[in-house]
């Protein structure tokens, strides 16, 4: 149950006579009902008020239902009552307890009645829920008060109440005010102590969407005849008094389990995104599973995708990289060779990794294929083009599906081949996404680079090197390596710069299934208990 839910069984048991014991003392609202016709009829024969068309009284039968008169017809009501209420309460509609004003808005278009502002003038955005008002974001000027308003401003202290759009919120105006006409000023015709003021405040949001109103409700709006026809359980004066008393002992613990409830709501929301950035951490950190010393080293494995490069520069199938390195350990610290130079890179050594791993940049374990050419010419119906708005964190979106011809795609294939399984990453709107190619036989658009194994692909798990990229560690790297103005995003000879670890191959696949295994069980883990 939220806190809302919650409010809403105290409010209905409020109304219902649950909330508070009953007291036999008290005078019975029947007298007050009493009190309070006396004081409508004085008001209608002072021409305050008008008479209604089709005045009613509702009553209780010798039967104990509820009964309602209106000129000579008399009818069961039973049905049209929501709920019991205790033998002192009484029944009574709504334009038989309170008189009420809807408000105006003066015409935008006629400076006169909004250049020199001087009384304030509520909107429905100025009411806060069960609050009290105590400024607004408008005034109007002295004209429009004479004029629009004839001077009838509300009083401060006014129950005020929103019947359309958001029908059934309640606040009371600590300011005299003018009101626009989606909100009605409430004015009981008794009201001792502004006791009836102030039960209405506090169940009059429940009340509103209770009975025949809600069917107007449906509709985000309100009339006169259904505010007039709103049934009120109306308790003795006394028990109202008990019911406010409670209900605003209440609002206090009320408003803690809010608070604990978003709380709560916003670390279900969060929780499942930080557990996976706090894994994907661990992972490349080469602390999610333990090290097993049978493992062959990443450095033979780093032998055997460079000599499957060599292989593919010899055959002409790819350029030498004249930026290659190599990065290894000496004496606890790192150096990096390049072109027969060696130099100590421990400044640039994020944190400390296994014996067994090895720090590579990327350029050394795969191939970059990206196009940079025109934008290609969109199809209804052909080979299947991945762009950037396609990639995720993690997976491809087809949606929208978008194609080029077989002619342009031959075309294409020049700057390399992409294949099913190769990791598909965004350099700019947005920078950083990434997800393995899902598909055969498809093409990339811009600002995507293809990262392809060299020659045999079963020297990484791609799998695992995409988790590294979708880590804190590397999403920060690329932050900091972001070459963009208005819009973040990194060149390619930049990106081929970037620092990775990387485990023995075997030590890969353990990470890999463990990863998989706690995602898998995070979808069922929330936070729960947010009551203590």
């Amino acid at each position: 149950m939220n806190a809302q839910q919650l409010k809403n069984s105290i409010l209905q048991m409020a109304v219902q006579g649950k909330l508070v014991p009953q007291d036999p003392t008290d005078e019975p609202a029947s007298v007050l009902l009493e009190r309070i016709r006396e004081e409508k009829e004085k008001l209608i024969k002072a021409g305050k008020i008008k008479r209604e068309k089709n005045p009613s009284v509702i009553f209780r039968g010798s039967d104990n239902l509820p009964y309602e008169k209106t000129g000579k017809e008399t009818r069961c009501i039973a049905e049209e009552v929501p709920f019991e209420i205790p033998d002192t309460w009484e029944w009574v509609r709504f334009v038989n307890l309170v008189k009420y004003a809807m408000g105006k808005t003066p015409p935008r278009k006629d400076s006169d009645y909004w250049d020199d502002p001087v009384f304030y003038w509520i909107s429905i955005a100025d009411m806060i829920p069960n609050g009290h008002i105590e400024s607004t974001k408008e005034k109007v000027s002295a004209i429009a008060s004479k004029q629009i308003f004839k001077e009838r401003i509300t009083p401060a202290g006014t129950l005020l109440m929103s019947f359309k759009l958001t029908v059934g919120r309640v606040s009371i105006t600590d300011i005299a005010s003018y009101h626009n006409e989606a909100i009605i000023s409430i004015y009981p015709f008794v009201d001792d102590e502004k006791l009836i003021t102030e039960f209405l405040f506090h169940t009059l949001p429940f009340l509103s969407t209770m009975g025949e109103t809600k069917t107007a409700i449906k509709g985000n709006t309100l009339n006169s005849d259904s505010l007039d026809a709103l049934l009120i359980p109306l308790p003795p004066l006394a028990e109202q008094k008990r019911i406010v008393a409670k209900i605003e002992e209440l609002l206090p613990h009320l408003e803690d389990y809010d608070r604990a409830e978003t709380r709560v709501s916003k670390l279900n929301a969060e929780f499942p995104e930080q557990l996976k950035k706090s894994i994907l951490q661990w992972a490349i950190q080469g602390k999610l599973v333990p090290q097993d010393s049978n493992d062959e080293p990443a450095s033979v494995l780093l032998e055997r995708i460079r000599a499957e490069k060599a292989k593919l520069v010899k055959a002409g199938k790819i350029k030498k990289d004249k930026n290659e390195s190599v990065i290894f350990r000496r004496d606890n610290s790192h150096y990096e060779k390049l072109n027969g130079n060696e130099r100590c890179i421990d400044d640039e050594i994020p944190f400390e990794i296994p014996g067994s791993w090895i720090w590579v940049r990327l350029n050394s374990i795969y191939n970059f294929i990206d196009y940079r050419g025109k934008t290609p010419t969109k199809i209804s119906t052909g080979i299947p083009l991945i762009t950037a708005k396609n990639i995720k964190i993690g997976y491809i979106s087809h949606t929208p599906a978008e194609f080029i011809s077989e002619a342009e795609f031959s075309e294409r294939k020049s700057r390399g081949i992409s294949q099913k399984g190769d990791i598909l990453f965004t350099t700019e709107a947005p920078l950083g996404n990434a997800a393995l190619a899902d598909i055969d036989n498809f093409s990339t658009g811009q600002r995507i680079i293809t990262l392809q194994q060299y020659g045999n692909s079963n020297h990484l798990d791609n799998k695992l090197i995409l988790s590294f990229i979708l880590s804190p560690y590397f999403q920060v790297e690329l932050k900091n390596n972001n070459t963009g103005t208005t819009v973040a995003g990194i060149k390619a000879a930049r990106l081929k710069q970037l620092l990775l670890p990387i485990p023995p191959l075997a030590e890969q696949k353990r990470i890999v299934a463990e990863i998989e295994r706690i995602f898998s069980l995070q979808q069922t883990m929330r936070v729960r208990d947010f009551t203590r």
